[in-house]
């Protein structure tokens, strides 16, 4: 199925009767705190079967996907998903090999928040960014505020970093 910039993939709180995969596009997912704060916590992208919390059993979706651009995924209904883990030894080992890749991501994710000045990591998440977004600029994809979520400063900061790259 065809996404395009701004539909919805799954809601935070769907309950859970399809995986994806993602077969080419970009996602962001956010979630929506009791106190009203929208957070940004991942990005998904080419080659990913989502959501990661239920490749082994279902859970309710964590947060939101929306697409950051025109996106092309693979609907997989959850309980065919389920019946070959159980009937199909090897479907274990890409469950494993799915759930390594997003981890290696994250340990990417953290570097993004945590390595260099504030430039540096715009740099490494726009460089990332880059190997998907096929030359969209960074702010056609994300928000100030959504970029500075994910390499840890203020929105001003971001609006700083844009109009001052070096």
């Amino acid at each position: 199925m065809i996404l395009h910039r701004g539909e919805v993939l799954f809601r935070q709180g769907d309950g859970g009767q399809n995986l994806f995969r993602v077969k080419s596009g970009l996602f962001k997912v956010t979630r929506l705190h009791e106190n009203g704060n929208m957070v940004l916590f991942n990005l998904l992208y080419p080659g990913e079967t989502v959501p990661h919390h239920s490749l082994i059993s279902p859970k309710e979706a964590h947060g939101t996907a929306v697409a950051m651009m025109k996106s092309e995924v693979e609907l997989i209904p959850a309980a065919e998903w389920y019946r070959e883990l159980r009937e199909k030894p090897e479907k274990v080992m890409e469950v494993a090999l799915l759930l390594q890749e997003k981890v290696r991501f994250m340990q990417t994710r953290l570097d993004h928040l945590t390595v260099g000045t504030p430039g540096e990591r715009m740099a490494l998440l726009t460089r990332w960014l880059n190997e998907y977004s096929h030359g969209a600029p960074l702010t056609d994809l994300l928000t100030q505020e959504e970029i500075g979520q994910l390499i840890g400063v203020r929105r001003e900061t971001v609006n700083r970093l844009l109009r001052n790259p070096g």
